[in-house]
């Protein structure tokens, strides 16, 4: 991509137009999240490309080639590295706007297979890709989605693991560790302690990965329990796993709470709280801290929290590790509507642009809410987006050659704020007037109510 200079006027002008051409939909819209998602269409995946069964990496590759080649303005099929058995890390975007990032927009993840034998959530990975593309054109809700953010998906991270995984397993560890023998699951740098594992081709793909693209939400799919489980999963207290742990609470602690009830709320079984066997802790209201439930080092949650200030969650999507292929169908009702309200609720919350006095983006600023010790960055274009539930903050800015800046702001439950921040060169600093701050609602299309029916990596060819 040829760098040029992008100003603040010619941002918002692109922003409105992408904007501007959903607004006849909006009108239809009044309560922006909290309208409740239609019920699931029937999802029918074509036999041809996909059934409810498992696929060995050959026929996945297949099955996102096809996929890709079939909805090329849909899809982007990229490699982030390869397995230590020279498999391809496959990752699918999703969207209006598949090659490019969208302006304004934020990109959002979901990986799955991270355990090898933990293979409920590559199968949902491949149905949600097959039903964004087919629900699209008929499907308003999944249009909007599609139109407002860029989904990335990769369906296993360790595909070794998988290859030598047991269907109909649903306990044991043969198939969860990569072809060396690593938990690809503690093999992250940790905030709490050091960890001293030898980094893994897939980990090492993954910290590229979320270097290059500024993620703001994730979930990370796993199977042997029924929770969404959310930060801290470490804890500076603990010496070793222990199932009567203390909770390790981050600074955003509302806001995972929140997200974990968004997936566990939407899925049929999942906010029961029920236990999957006598021996298992039950969870209420099918959510727990990653740290009360058992203390581990090395996580990938708490590395995208911590290093890039990416929201993610661990979702534990079946009680059966492996179980039979017949039983995929029902994972996939039980799942479809969390796996699409959660993505949304990144639309909430703050967004916006850091520019220097002139308009142009501040790459790379740092960003902290006020009492939120973990912060997060501005993109290339001076963009950045933070969940966050209604109420009012302030926004804390800094950037090497510019005057600090506090700015307060309020947020919403409707829509999020756009809030754009001007920043003052260090040096010459004396006219504190000419430093504006615009907080305002962005006319973000929301979902449609419901129906009576049912930066850059590089792409390879």
């Amino acid at each position: 991509m040829t760098s040029q200079r992008i100003t603040l006027p010619a941002l918002l002008v692109v922003l409105c137009a992408c904007l501007v051409e959903n607004l006849s939909v909006e009108d239809s819209f009044s309560n922006g999240l909290n309208v409740s998602l239609p019920e699931p269409r029937a999802y029918i995946p074509d036999a041809h490309l996909l059934d409810f069964v498992y696929h060995n990496h050959e026929e996945m590759t297949r099955f996102l080639r096809a996929t890709s080649a079939r909805y090329p303005n849909l899809t982007a099929l990229y490699s982030i590295g390869k397995s230590v058995q020279g498999r391809d890390l496959w990752v699918m975007v999703v969207s209006a706007s598949p090659y490019e990032h969208m302006l304004g927009k934020p990109d959002v993840k979901y990986v799955a297979n991270i355990h090898g034998n933990e293979a409920v959530g590559r199968e949902l990975m491949l149905h949600l890709i097959q039903y964004f593309v087919t629900s699209y054109t008929t499907d308003p809700y999944i249009k909007w989605l599609l139109d407002n953010t860029r989904i990335h998906i990769l369906p296993s991270l360790n595909p070794d693991g998988f290859g030598v995984s047991k269907e109909g397993t649903c306990d044991g560890g043969q198939g969860r560790y990569n072809a060396r023998g690593f938990d690809l699951n503690r093999n992250f740098p940790d905030y709490f302690k050091a960890n001293n594992k030898r980094g893994q081709p897939e980990t090492d793909a993954v910290k590229e990965w979320i270097s290059k693209i500024q993620f703001t939400l994730s979930g990370s799919l796993h199977g042997g329990a029924l929770v969404a489980s959310y930060p801290y999963d470490n804890t500076p207290n603990s010496m070793f796993q222990s199932y009567a742990s203390s909770p390790s609470i981050t600074p955003d602690d509302d806001i995972f709470r929140h997200l974990s009830l968004t997936y566990a709320s939407n899925h049929a079984k999942m906010s029961r709280g029920v236990a999957c066997k006598t021996t298992s802790p039950s969870f209420e209201n099918g959510i727990t801290n990653g740290a009360a439930w058992y203390p581990l080092t090395g996580g990938m949650q708490d590395y995208n929290y911590i290093w890039y200030g990416c929201m993610e969650v661990t979702l534990e999507v079946s009680c059966c590790k492996y179980p039979p292929a017949h039983e995929l169908r029902k994972y996939w009702d039980d799942n479809q509507l969390s796996l699409v309200k959660f993505l949304a609720e990144v639309h909430r919350g703050v967004q916006g642009f850091v520019t220097d006095v002139s308009g142009t983006p501040i790459e790379k600023a740092s960003l902290k809410i006020k009492g939120r010790d973990v912060g997060f960055q501005t993109t290339r274009y001076g963009e950045f987006w933070r969940i966050l539930l209604p109420g009012v903050y302030k926004l804390e800015v800094y950037a090497d050659g510019y005057i600090p800046r506090e700015v307060d702001f309020m947020v919403v439950d409707q829509h999020p704020t756009l809030l754009n921040v001007t920043m003052q060169p260090a040096k010459g600093y004396h006219m504190y007037n000419l430093l504006k701050t615009t907080t305002t609602t962005t006319p973000i299309p929301r979902p449609p109510p419901a129906q009576e029916s049912a930066d850059q990596i590089q792409f390879p060819e």
